[in-house]
C-alpha cells in the first residue's frame, strides 16, 4: 500500500471496495417504496406504475 494511501476501517483498500448491488424489488418489496432517511431527512424511493424509479423529498 502506498504510504499516501490510509487502509479503510474493514481492511480493504478503497479502490478495491465495490459497492453493494441490490434489485429494486429487493429493496422496495411488495410495497414498491422505501423510506431512506438521509440526515433526518426522509426520502421516498418508490416505482411508478410505468416501472419507473423515482426518489423524492
Amino acid at each position: 500500500m502506498p504510504s499516501d494511501q490510509k487502509p479503510c476501517p474493514w481492511g480493504t483498500p478503497l479502490e478495491d471496495r465495490k459497492p453493494r448491488r441490490v434489485t429494486s424489488e429487493e429493496l422496495l418489496g411488495r410495497a414498491g417504496e422505501l423510506i431512506i432517511v438521509h440526515r433526518e431527512r426522509e426520502y421516498r424511493l418508490r416505482r411508478t406504475a410505468n416501472g419507473k424509479l423515482i426518489l423524492t423529498a
